[in-house]
């Protein structure tokens, strides 16, 4: 049965990585693959319960004989909620990071930013949206930062190749501004929420190398957009049907919603409650002041339309439901004991924490960042620093304490190596669906300047790692 589960895993990934091709949506893939996967392993639990866990199951029964029924109870209570709740956690501070940039976008909070990049300058167009979309990525979620950003760059670009070109530079900008902190990209949030990484340390490390991935590649791309832009300049959007705010209270929405999250890793560390709990309590704040601000509307029923959270779009669900399904299918190949087996053939035949992030960069691009990144995370447990004196190596074990190298080097790796392929990140398929760009053409065009960037970045984070 293991066997069945890992094979069923690793047809997920041909299934994802192959998405572009076949049709068949990702999401779809990994709901069935963290289903299934549990179906399969309930049906054999005993065999799985006595093999990793016969201490705590004698502890559950408590001197009752054993049964079919009391080890699925044991699965549910003891084993399967707990990695429903670590992929809920992750879930639904996604929910709540795209409402408020919804609730955000809505209000035209982020109208600045058209007014900002007016220009037929090529260069100040690539870098002053390029920029906006590193800064936000890097406190809202990917996905929806890209789309947004795509969308205003789409109603100013008139050329198809020169928004290709541009919309790449979207697409890496908002993957690597997600990787640098801890509440931008899936795979930091998780770590951060399984006490891997502190915010602080884990910005402070990856921030250049971030920055130097997005720049560089930035740079080149620079190069091939001509002289003048093709543009067309619309007016500012007509929000008289759906808010009727000032420049101030956009500011003060701004304020309350970005700065909000900039406030939760102190939540967190102050409460040790999951950080999904000081979003929701962001977005909740963010929407009395929409209310407030909003209450004057006439038409009350287009208001209540307008006003309300628009985050549970198809899109956005589609993402959700994605992580869900990756987590709980890595959940329960965690409870074969196949990826402590896999991290020992590591251990021992590889025994570089580097060569494992670029095989998981290049895989990245090839299969999706998330899924590599926790399929990584999930290899190893956290170490404790007081333990390592009870390993032979204990210098390589410490790549796995908290704040080790090697969960920063994935967070890396996998992140800015997924922008490698287009099909490598949910942004980059939502730059292919809406430019209708070609896989071969961003190989040709893009591939070898993102490549540039992310060894570049991957050399500054081994000098800080290893060498500072």
């Amino acid at each position: 049965m293991t066997l069945i589960i890992v094979l069923m895993l690793l047809l997920g990934y041909l299934l994802i990585a192959t998405g572009h091709l076949t049709g068949v949506n990702k999401a779809a893939i990994a709901m069935f693959i963290g289903t299934i996967g549990w179906v399969v392993y309930i049906c054999w639990g005993t065999d799985f319960v006595m093999a990793q866990h016969p201490h705590e199951y004698a502890e559950f029964l408590a001197g009752e004989e054993p049964s079919s029924d009391a080890v699925k109870y044991y699965i549910y209570n003891e084993i399967f909620l707990n990695y429903v709740g670590r992929a809920a956690s992750i879930v639904m501070f996604l929910l709540a990071t795209m409402s408020i940039i919804e609730i955000l976008n809505n209000n035209g909070c982020f109208d600045f930013i058209q007014s900002w990049i007016k220009t037929r300058n090529p260069k100040r167009l690539l870098w002053t949206i390029t920029f906006a979309t590193f800064v936000i990525s890097a406190n809202l979620d990917n996905l929806t930062t890209a789309t947004m950003m795509l969308v205003i760059m789409r109603g100013i670009v008139q050329n198809r190749r020169q928004r290709m070109l541009i919309g790449s530079a979207i697409v890496i900008a908002a993957n690597c501004g997600g990787c640098f902190t801890v509440i931008g990209d899936p795979a930091g949030l998780l770590l951060w929420g399984n006490g891997a990484v502190t915010a602080t340390s884990f910005s402070k490390t990856l921030a250049l190398p971030a920055i130097l991935a997005w720049v560089i590649p930035t740079i080149l791309i620079n190069r091939q957009l001509p002289d003048r832009l093709d543009t067309q300049w619309s007016p500012m959007p007509y929000r008289g049907d759906d808010t009727n705010l000032n420049q101030w209270q956009r500011i003060v929405m701004l304020f309350v919603g970005i700065g909000g999250l900039w406030f939760i890793p102190t939540f967190h560390n102050i409460t040790k409650l999951s950080p999904f709990l000081g979003a929701l309590c962001v977005l909740s704040v963010l929407w009395v002041v929409n209310e407030a601000f909003n209450r004057k509307l006439m038409n009350a029923d287009q208001m209540m339309e307008k006003r309300m959270p628009q985050a549970l779009k198809y899109g956005s669900i589609q993402q959700m439901l994605f992580v869900m399904g990756i987590m709980l299918g890595m959940g329960v190949v965690t409870e074969t004991g196949v990826f402590g087996d896999v991290a020992a053939w590591i251990d021992e035949n590889i025994h570089n924490i580097w060569i494992v992030g670029i095989f998981s960069g290049l895989m990245s691009s090839i299969v999706d960042t998330f899924t590599i990144a926790i399929s990584n995370i999930s290899l190893y447990p956290i170490v404790e620093s007081q333990q390592l004196g009870i390993w032979y190596d204990a210098d390589y074990m410490a790549n796995f304490v908290e704040n080790g190298a090697y969960w920063k080097v994935v967070a890396f790796a996998t992140a800015a190596g997924g922008c490698l392929l287009s099909v490598g990140s949910v942004s980059g398929i939502a730059l292919m669906k809406m430019e209708h760009v070609h896989l071969g053409w961003y190989l040709k065009n893009v591939s070898p300047k993102v490549l540039i960037g992310w060894l570049i970045g991957m050399a500054v984070l081994w000098v800080e790692i290893c060498l500072i």
